[in-house]
């Protein structure tokens, strides 16, 4: 029979002790912690294995499963000796989600649970404090019925605001134990209402509806789209934990908090963190109460005046400091911690691996190696590629005037402008229409996650540096301020107030996530300085990666970018987009719709000095790389004019009459022209088109070679080839252009001629093909639209409903479908080599900027991946993590 519940604390290890898949991250580190003797309640964890049985069983449970849950709590209460459902001395649990990687927000949790009319009398009688009892019941009805029950959340936090103001108080401390027992009476009157049936007391059916309630909660929307977002399966599933409650709001001497053992913001190695005294847990994560400082330091630094942890329980403080550095030594990590102290004692509720932004994993992991907690080699691992985003773009700049409107805390650092949006919907759909949005909310919630995402960056009135915005932020790279508690948000007149000053809905901001300001208008920005921990981080990688990394690039301005980041040549430079500018577009169109040859190189001839300079000044940055040039590629329908002045503008040029370029452009309609006349279909038919092109490349590669001295390698790249008979045919033209221009110039230098596989039939037939070409570069983009046959500009309207169902595991334009593309791939690569050893291979596709497609890319043994400038250091990090991984 296979088990699903696993035992931790008060001595028992059921050994499932760092088996994250199986107990999920929370489950197993709690298991780890209780190993290694710290102070952690005592409780059981039902796998993730259950999870997937629960969804294939129709959400039903398995009578073993109910037996094993019994064996649990009988192991909870013997450890405690409290009993779960006694009125004299009621046993209370926790039941929480833990998946394989941390999810904060995401999931469902329920506290306090076997609390009901009965038990709440003897929690008063055993804790003597009556206070405590009632408001303990009043948070379990509250959140049982939010997450269980799926009840209103906002009438129960309507009833206790006005209780409140009924009774002249601001803060919850105030409410005394007749004003909570009389809140209890109107919550249950709420859940009859909404519910129809009255609040359970049965304290094992409150328990099996919160199991269900979390595993339900793997397949709410927020999940869905933070797994998307995240890259997460979905068939991994979540943990449920159980554990014996212990209470942070027993008084003033019981606290709980939240913590990490290094800054998640900097990375700087100081102990970073918030707690509440007489509080629990959800008060300090859901920002509903503004926390206080764990450090003296942080406090000072902040000029806050209530006492931090270290000041108001100093020998409590020195247990946990002590504990932190126990944590970070055994799990070699930044620690995410979570802690109650209860009169006194302290309890450790949770570890786990702190999320943190691109900058302080760099610092963390680099300052870690050097410490020798860790290898430089763990170090590369530990950096997320795609977090170093962060770090390639734009801060504020120091310089520029700042019309600051008011502070709150620094949560999630870096700059970002946009206009005000006050709801999550509302910053999705304008980030839709390409506005920079930036999202401000009282306090934010895992349902906001769809808006967090599409924001620039993220500002709320209440909560603190551990609160949801401030995690989540630091998580996805946003910016962001959170507990600015001066801001006056009026959702329904879409108004936000700052004092006396009134910004609407649409009006642009800036927020500074690094120092915590909030200004007026847009603020300008400066380029980062990737110095210090990065280039230490990036030299590693290089001594360790095989796959060299190139750019995607066709401008001089790229180029500089591309080669400060690292980029070893390029990969892919589109010549087309040289041809949009708007100094040549009439040329490129008169070129298009002549009616003879004779018409297209009269129109070529003034295109050629514009295209060769285009080339020089990219041979000049790129000098002794190579530098792979794409012939011209799109379908001729992308070029043609389209309005009166446009048609009245290329028949002046040619010296034709309007009608009759528009009965050409008539002919050149095509219903698909994607599957059209494009690519190597340009050059069979029109192959003075591809002459011009390759003249202009040797004559400016040889001139930057006799300026510099340092010849560039280029390697010319026909699209769009199915056949070998087309390729020999395009590298003819260009060896014969190449020779031509080798006399005239009087020197020679190296060049290849290749191809670019983005047709299936082109990746079949590659050993006929590497007969004649020199080297293949995998264009993915359009190796995915015809394999699959989607086409990637219409995709979007359907593909997130086939990640969400498990059809794609995620999007195959942003991550390659290993499968079917890959395989594609692999034939390619086995054959092109059979037939030249040696063939230089690489991917192009906007693949070559995604760490799990180039982790396929260094087991399918290409020799290179090609980015977009802002992504080679992204690449260059990814290659070297799956150079280790393949060990």
């Amino acid at each position: 029979m296979t088990k699903y519940v696993y035992r931790f604390g008060g001595g028992a290890n059921d050994g499932g002790a760092g088996n994250k898949n199986l107990l999920g991250g929370k489950g197993a580190n709690l298991d780890g912690m209780a190993s290694i003797g710290l102070p952690v309640p005592p409780g059981f964890t039902i796998s993730t294995e259950m999870c997937t049985r629960y969804y294939q069983d129709g959400e039903v449970f398995p009578d073993s499963l109910k037996a094993e849950v019994a064996d649990g709590l009988a192991h909870i209460e013997g450890v405690t000796g409290k009993k779960f459902g006694d009125a004299a001395d009621p046993l209370l649990v926790s039941v929480r989600s833990g998946a394989r990687v941390s999810m904060p927000g995401m999931m469902d949790t329920v506290l306090n649970l076997g609390l009901n009319d009965a038990t709440v009398q003897g929690l008063a009688q055993v804790s003597g404090d009556e206070r405590f009892a009632w408001d303990s019941y009043r948070r379990f009805v509250q959140m049982y019925s939010d997450v269980v029950l799926g009840l209103d959340h906002d009438a129960f936090e309507e009833a206790l605001e006005i209780m409140k103001e009924d009774n002249g108080f601001f803060s919850d401390t105030e409410m005394e134990a007749k004003h909570w027992k009389a809140l209890v009476g109107e919550y249950k009157t709420l859940v009859e209402d909404q519910w129809g049936k009255p609040f359970p007391q049965d304290v094992h059916d409150q328990l099996w509806g919160a199991i269900s309630a979390v595993f339900g909660s793997w397949q709410s929307e927020r999940a869905k789209v933070y797994r998307r977002l995240n890259d997460i399966p979905a068939e991994w599933g979540t943990a449920v934990n159980v554990q014996a409650m212990v209470f942070g709001n027993m008084g003033d001497t019981s606290a709980t908090g939240v913590a990490f053992t290094r800054n998640p913001a900097t990375g700087e190695n100081v102990y970073y963190g918030e707690f509440l005294i007489n509080a629990q847990g959800e008060d300090v994560v859901a920002g509903i109460r503004t926390p206080q400082y764990l450090t003296k330091a942080a406090r000072e630094e902040a000029n806050a005046k209530p006492l931090s942890m270290e000041e108001a329980m100093p020998e409590t403080y020195a247990e946990l400091a002590r504990v932190f550095d126990i944590l970070e030594t055994h799990y070699r990590d930044m620690q995410d911690i979570e802690f109650t102290v209860e009169r006194g004692k302290l309890w450790m509720l949770q570890t786990r691996s702190g999320k943190r932004t691109a900058k302080a994993a760099l610092r963390i992991a680099v300052e870690m190696a050097s410490e020798g907690l860790i290898t430089e080699e763990e170090a590369i691992a530990r950096v997320d590629p795609m977090a170093l985003d962060q770090l390639l773009h734009p801060s504020l700049d120091p310089s520029a005037t700042r019309d600051v409107l008011t502070k709150g805390l620094p949560a999630s650092p870096g700059a970002a402008s946009g206009i005000i949006v006050f709801d999550a919907d509302t910053a999705e759909r304008r980030n839709e229409m390409g506005d920079a949005v930036i999202l401000v909310r009282i306090e934010t919630s895992p349902e906001d996650i769809h808006g967090m995402h599409a924001a620039r960056g993220i500002l709320t009135a209440r909560g603190g540096m551990t609160s949801h915005a401030a995690v989540v932020a630091r998580g996805m790279g946003r910016p962001c301020v959170s507990g600015a508690g001066s801001l006056s948000i009026d959702n329904k007149e879409r108004v936000l107030r700052i004092g006396k000053r009134e910004l609407r809905e649409g009006d642009t901001i800036t927020i500074d996530g690094t120092s915590g300001e909030v200004m007026l208008g847009e603020v300008p920005t400066v380029q980062p300085e990737l110095v210090g921990d990065f280039g230490v981080l990036m030299g590693w990688a290089d001594k360790v990666r095989r796959l060299k990394v190139r750019t995607n690039a066709e401008t001089p301005e790229d180029c500089r970018v591309a080669r400060d980041f690292g980029a070893e040549g390029i990969g892919l430079c589109r010549t087309e987009h040289m041809f949009f500018e708007a100094s040549r577009i009439t040329s490129v169109r008169q070129m298009i719709l002549a009616e003879d040859e004779a018409g297209r190189r009269a129109a070529l001839e003034k295109l050629l000095p514009e295209q060769r300079g285009d080339f020089h000044s990219i041979f000049e940055v790129m000098a002794g790389l190579p530098v792979t040039i794409r012939l011209l590629d799109p379908p001729l329908h992308e070029f043609l004019p389209h309005s009166e002045s446009e048609f009245a503008e290329v028949a002046e040029a040619a010296g034709v009459g309007v009608e009759v370029l528009k009965r050409r452009a008539n002919e050149l309609h095509e219903f698909n022209p994607m599957l059209g006349h494009r690519g190597c279909r340009l050059g069979v038919t029109y192959p003075e088109i591809y002459e011009m092109q390759a003249r202009a490349i040797f004559e400016a590669a040889c001139d930057v070679a006799e300026k510099s001295g340092a010849a560039p390698i280029p390697e010319v790249m026909i699209p769009l080839v199915a056949t070998k008979r087309e390729l020999e045919l395009m590298k003819k033209v260009v060896d014969t252009a190449a020779e031509l221009v080798f006399a005239e110039k009087g020197r020679r230098i190296e060049y290849l001629v290749g191809t670019m596989i983005e047709l299936p039939r082109a990746a079949l037939m590659a050993d006929e093909i590497a007969e004649v070409g020199e080297f293949f570069s995998f264009g993915t983009n359009d190796l995915t639209q015809t394999t699959l046959g989607v086409s990637r500009d219409d995709a979007g309207r359907f593909l997130t409903q086939y990640v969400d169902k498990g059809i794609f595991a995620r999007d195959p334009f942003v991550s390659l479908d290993v499968e079917g593309v890959g395989q594609l791939i692999e034939i390619a690569v086995e054959k092109g080599r059979k037939t030249r050893d040696g063939i230089k291979l690489g991917i192009c596709g906007e693949h070559g900027g995604d760490p799990a497609s180039i982790a396929f890319c260094e087991q399918a043994g290409l020799d290179y991946v090609s980015a977009s400038p802002y992504r080679v250091p992204i690449a260059r990090l990814a290659a070297a993590q799956a150079a280790l991984k393949k060990g």
